[in-house]
């Protein structure tokens, strides 16, 4: 219902352009993918066959009509900084086959502090998919910092927003202690993000205005 109200909400000034290069596991699993904007749980919650709980920084789901919104899709909080609450209550969810979204760069990137320009990943997503035992499947977001332009929601505008998610990636060693394995896992998702990067962009033959720029720049610029 709620991923329903995001179509109705998103669709009419957003052009999607979603690409799966293989089918989702059966089962629980992880959704890891590059974060440039607030809109991008609701997005990837639309482009997805499935229903995603999001974890969330806490002053996200404390906002009152998109904090909202969030909560209604299985968004649950998370502390700046990690907390083990969070974990419990992600571990709780994936034990319970449902599919958890996270963000493994730890809030909103762009530019060099992007994974997909070479920046570092946290290893956070990795130790969670050790723990559970559930595959990861990484995913891109381009475009969905544009509609931070308030002209850019008219619906004849259209922005156009290109979501890839890639093939699963088995999960580490089932204790997720050695933090060497951990990073080493955590290094190959960052790498499969920039190659679906890459694929996203040769396809569609996207340029340097389309991809990720601050929100303060977006809403200079259109």
């Amino acid at each position: 219902m709620v991923v329903s109200s995001f179509r109705g909400i998103f669709l009419p000034g957003a052009r999607l352009h979603v690409r799966r290069e293989a089918e989702f596991p059966r089962g629980p699993f992880l959704l890891a993918s590059n974060h440039i904007s607030h809109f991008d749980p609701p997005l990837l919650s639309v482009a997805s066959p499935i229903r995603i709980d999001w974890m969330a920084m806490r002053e996200i789901l404390e906002v009152p009509v998109g904090g909202a919104i969030l909560r209604g899709t299985g968004a649950f909080p998370v502390e700046r900084g990690g907390d083990r609450a969070s974990v419990r209550e992600a571990l709780r969810r994936l034990k319970g086959e449902r599919v958890v979204g996270v963000f493994p760069e730890g809030g909103i990137r762009d530019g060099s502090a992007s994974i997909l320009n070479g920046a570092p990943i946290r290893a956070g997503a990795t130790a969670l998919a050790a723990m559970a035992g559930v595959p990861v499947v990484p995913a891109v977001i381009l475009g969905s910092d544009r509609l931070y332009r308030w002209r850019n929601w008219k619906p004849w505008h259209r922005v156009p927003i290109w979501i890839r998610f890639g093939p699963p990636i088995a999960p580490p060693g089932a204790t997720g202690e050695d933090r060497a394995d951990r990073q080493a896992y955590a290094d190959a998702l960052a790498a499969e993000m920039r190659r679906l990067c890459a694929a996203t962009v040769a396809e569609f033959g996207l340029d340097a205005q389309d991809l990720p720029a601050p929100p303060r720049r977006r809403m200079e610029a259109w």
